[in-house]
């Protein structure tokens, strides 16, 4: 098959002056246009689907060329919302490379493992991001050339010769996912140029066909969900409304002067966005608020419904899986309020097209209708499996069978309930962290002897971070040291909300703690609150 990239090339020969991409983040920064953008094909603040063809294929002949890159080679992107994305991601599949995005808020060594992990040649980091990842780079000898974003040799990437798309095989990586785990360390799940074309049509077919016109805002990362379904956007002919972070009032404007609006929201967003909407404006541009990465409660889609009608799509997947397991449609949305209505919003509605969708037991086999078990899902979605890691794919592929993780029961509609989690992840915000790796890094500490950590329930971010510490006997052990070695090792966002100091921690006979136990103290003081 042709790569990714080649669909692209045909919606540019089909409508070469349609807007592909305005650039927002200017305005935010009042910054200005780095000479890599601004030299090659931008006016204004505009790009067509011609001249973002153009930027392509040079970018392609310049990371061929230039940078020596060979197909199936990998490529770290470690960027805020930036136009370059775009040309990035698509100009490594036009050269058949592997794109491997990562959040522009994690931590520069979480980077650097990530980059050693894939075995990538060639990070392209922000400006803004790009010293300190030189740093790190350094110290731990990755063997990975570092770019700049505006950068002298980033402009020279667009002055080589422009180069056609790669024949790939449909196998062939496209993208690499990494998705945190209970061991502490990220997985890169695989995903293929198959995989990718087939979440653009399930999108497609399940949530709605995009026409040149149409305008997806990014206000979450490009490198997660709103990223991904780009691609659908981007290849059905819809402009790009590229935002440097989520600021509801900009996003409200665009639901009032912008055609036919698509936007991602994390529950976290959505309730951030309704708590700005102006009473009684209809915000006639919207067209699809698609929401996921997280639990919502149903008050607070019956708010969203109050302020935007049915125009809400719910989405359930996973990096493995991207963005396609189940959802729960815009016309799902509508109803009464009633007890039926309210179930079925708590929901994360049926299998999208071309998905199957089982809960099961231990051993594989299907539980009764309403019967919790284990989700697993299959299609051409599904990934290949984990970057090197394959004591992990073993046990998260089986039979051809995605084993989720995720603990839930299907009614005899078919509809899907997420009950739990077999895993202790916590989703704060829309994103996943994992406890693990937040108490690998608080054991580093001297005075620290165990630690727990676990999610608290949180009406505004879903969940929110709690550590359970038990000290050394004679340390002084206080919640500055603990942050400070947190923020010098993960993520700003990862670090815990709270540090609790107590003198044990609970455990079962064979002495594993029993985070339930934890988790019982948080709800109860919560109820008490």
């Amino acid at each position: 098959m042709s790569s990714i990239a080649s669909y692209l090339m045909n919606r540019a020969r089909a409508t070469p002056d349609a807007t592909a991409l305005i650039d927002r983040t200017l305005v935010r920064h009042g910054s200005s246009r780095p000479a890599s953008l601004a030299a090659h094909g931008y006016s204004a603040d505009t790009l067509s689907f011609a001249g973002l063809a153009r930027r392509i294929c040079a970018l392609a002949g310049g990371l061929r060329a230039i940078r020596g890159l060979s197909p199936g080679e990998r490529v770290v992107l470690y960027m805020e919302n930036r136009p370059e994305m775009f040309d990035l991601l698509f100009a490594c599949w036009t050269a058949g490379l592997c794109v491997v995005p990562v959040n522009a808020k994690l931590h520069a060594r979480e980077v650097e493992h990530i980059v050693r992990d894939c075995g990538a040649k060639l990070v392209v980091a922000s400006d803004s991001l790009a010293d300190e990842l030189a740093r790190v780079l350094r110290d731990g000898d990755s063997g990975a050339d570092l770019v700049a974003t505006g950068s002298l040799a980033h402009a020279r990437l667009y002055e080589a010769a422009p180069i056609g798309c790669a024949e790939v095989s449909p196998t062939d990586l496209a993208w690499i996912f990494y998705t945190s785990g209970t061991t502490g360390r990220p997985k890169g799940a695989m995903l293929s140029h198959r995989n990718l074309l087939f979440m653009s049509m399930a999108y497609t077919a399940d949530i709605e066909q995009v026409r040149p016109g149409d305008t997806k805002l990014h206000a979450a990362p490009l490198s997660h969900a709103s990223g991904l379904y780009s691609l659908p956007h981007l290849l059905g002919g819809g402009t790009q409304v590229i935002m440097d972070g989520f600021d509801p009032e900009q996003i409200l404007e665009a639901f009032e002067t912008c055609h036919n609006v698509t936007v991602f929201g994390a529950p976290t967003m959505v309730t951030r966005l309704l708590g700005s909407v102006t009473p009684g404006r209809d915000y006639p541009g919207l067209r699809t608020l698609y929401y996921g990465g997280g639990p919502m409660y149903v008050s607070d889609l019956m708010r969203a419904l109050d302020c935007f009608g049915p125009r809400l799509y719910q989405l359930y997947g996973q990096g493995e899986s991207p963005m396609t397991i189940t959802g729960l449609p815009h016309q799902e949305h509508a109803g009464d309020g009633g007890e039926r209505h309210r179930q079925t919003l708590a929901s994360c509605g049926i299998p999208r097209t071309g998905v199957e969708v089982r809960v099961v037991d231990d051993a594989g086999q299907d539980v009764p209708t309403g019967e919790v078990g284990e989700v697993i899902t299959r299609s051409d979605c599904v990934m290949s499996g984990y970057w090197n890691n394959p004591s992990a794919t073993a046990s998260a592929l089986r039979g051809g069978w995605l084993w989720t993780g995720d603990v839930g029961l299907l009614d005899e509609r078919g509809y899907l309930f997420l009950r739990d989690r077999s895993k202790d992840m916590i989703i704060s915000g829309g994103t996943n962290i994992y406890p693990r790796e937040i108490e690998e890094v608080l054991l580093l500490h001297p005075g620290v002897l165990e630690c727990s950590v676990v999610g608290r329930p949180d009406v505004e971010w879903g969940e929110t971070v709690v550590a359970f510490v038990v000290p050394r006997p004679g340390a002084d052990l206080g919640p500055n040291d603990m942050d400070a070695l947190c923020l010098d090792h993960i993520a700003r966002f990862k670090r815990p909300k709270e540090y609790r100091i107590v003198d044990a921690l609970p455990k079962n006979n064979y002495g594993k703690v029993l985070k339930t136990a934890l988790r019982q103290t948080l709800d109860s003081e919560n109820h008490h609150a």
